[in-house]
């Protein structure tokens, strides 16, 4: 009796496996498929000051690590999360001078001491985002 179950539930199975999807109703008409995938959205920053000292701290991890294509990210994120934060600023062209990308680092430079007019290392800074525009 066993027998004879499986043997029809297997030829059941591949009958229903043969068969044709059905047709598309030609009175509804095909509607476009919402977002699905939620990363290819491009992401929105609000300002959000815990989020950038996060973002910074990992950073800096990644900095000391000397994977500074990472460390670039993380500044980056940094200063979308917060626009006026200067150390994010500073760190962010500290290690695009270490990728060679020096257009990047000199406006970041540039973005870190119109944030922070009375730095104490500003006199540095200006030194290097000179020597990076001769270049």
């Amino acid at each position: 009796m066993s027998r004879a179950w499986w043997v029809s539930a297997v030829l059941a199975c591949g009958l229903l496996a043969q068969q044709k999807p059905p047709a598309p109703d030609p009175a509804r008409p095909e509607q476009a498929p919402a977002e699905e995938d939620e990363a290819l959205k491009p992401k929105e920053y609000t300002f959000n000051p815990i989020q950038a000292e996060k973002e910074l701290r990992i950073g800096n991890y990644y900095f000391r690590k000397g994977s500074y294509r990472a460390a670039v990210q993380r500044f980056r994120e940094a200063t979308q999360w917060n626009a006026q934060s200067a150390e994010a600023f500073l760190r962010l062209g500290e290690a695009e001078e270490k990728q060679k990308d020096l257009k990047a680092a000199r406006e970041a430079y540039e973005k870190y001491l119109e944030l922070a007019p009375e730095a104490k290392n500003r006199a540095e800074i200006q030194k290097k985002v000179a020597h990076l525009a001769k270049r």
